[in-house]
């Protein structure tokens, strides 16, 4: 057997055998590498004492509504959403939007982050602005906050309602109904309400901000912790869905909105780039055809773009990835596969 070149201690004259970097060089770049990544991920993801990452809260929480006095009453064409494609938080909006009805009734602005500047850019400039930032600023002068979307923006007076999704999607579930093309669909019933809410609090902890958590984990302790919780979250949804089609009974609501947009990243770019890797959703008995028959709801696959959610976190979180190389799967058709959710439940 030929035994291959390792060293460039060789004695064949005049030539150099192929090796390894030394060790000094391999210590040197792993200093060096450590020190930028931490730096790099105190800006994109802030930090506990323990290494836990800390979603900074949202800083707009106006509504849309007919109470007396309030300066943002329901129109149509009055209001526009600013949204990535890839944004996961963004991407409820469109869901609600779209299962709504509201296409004609409030305009979309698609935005993209850009891996240089570590921003939001706008597709299309508008309203004599390029980024997101210039957005915020247009709002609200000398603005120095977090440039976040989804933003809810209000055309007339060019100022932001609101910047939380959890709150966006309540007010496009409620109040645009006699505009709205599908005004009888309610996602957050007066009688449901407590127990979407209590979904919401687990989900949003260990599932929509516990993919987060795991990724941006800096610490070994810190990323087992919410790896743990994201796990024992996930099988605990899928013990409900045993007996129930949606989260809530037969009914779907915003709590299955707010989970679906996560499930739809999850094998796509959660499972391997944030190494929440202990199970894919297609492994789980009722997730993977809970996920299908949420996907197969007429209007929702029209929100998801799944190019641009490989772009958005492949492409531009290079902290995580930084050769930005973008996988070529994996194949969603199986998607459109039947579910059967319907039958038994």
């Amino acid at each position: 057997m030929t035994q291959p070149t390792v060293s460039s201690n060789t004695s064949n004259k005049g030539k150099k055998g192929k090796s390894l970097p030394s060790g000094l060089i391999i210590r040197t770049g792993k200093f060096v590498w450590t020190t930028m990544w931490q730096i790099m991920m105190s800006n994109l993801a802030p930090r506990s004492k323990s290494g836990e990452y800390i979603r900074p809260a949202t800083q707009f929480h106006h509504a849309i509504g007919t109470e007396p006095g309030n300066p943002y009453p329901p129109a149509t064409g009055r209001y526009n959403l600013y949204v990535g494609l890839g944004c996961p938080w963004a991407h409820r909006t469109l869901v609600v939007r779209s299962l709504k009805g509201l296409q004609s009734v409030i305009s979309v602005t698609i935005v993209s982050p850009s891996s240089d500047e570590g921003i939001w850019v706008l597709n299309q400039p508008e309203s004599g602005c390029r980024t997101i930032p210039e957005v915020y600023n247009l709002a609200q002068p000398g603005y120095q906050g977090r440039c976040t979307v989804p933003v809810l923006w209000d055309k007339q007076t060019q100022t932001i309602i609101n910047n939380e999704s959890a709150e966006i999607i309540v007010i496009l579930n409620s109040q645009f109904n006699e505009f709205a093309a599908n005004p009888s669909l309610d996602l957050y019933p007066e009688e449901l309400k407590p127990q979407i809410d209590t979904w919401n609090d687990k989900i949003y902890h260990a599932v929509n901000n516990g993919v987060y958590r795991c990724g941006f984990a800096q610490t070994q302790s810190a990323y087992e912790q919410a790896c743990e919780e994201l796990f024992t979250a996930l099988d605990e949804i899928d013990t409900n869905l045993d007996t129930n089609r949606y989260l809530c009974g037969d009914q779907l609501t915003l709590a299955d909105v707010r989970l679906f947009t996560t499930l739809f990243r999850f094998d796509v770019v959660y499972y391997g780039l944030f190494k929440c890797n202990l199970r894919r959703i297609q492994d789980y008995k009722n997730l993977g055809a809970y996920l299908r028959d949420l996907y197969q709801i007429p209007g929702i696959a029209d929100t998801c773009d799944l190019e641009s959610v490989k772009r958005d976190y492949y492409g531009n979180l290079f902290p995580l990835n930084p050769g930005g190389i973008i996988p070529s799967g994996p194949d969603i058709t199986n998607l459109w596969q039947p579910h059967q959710r319907g039958n038994n439940k």
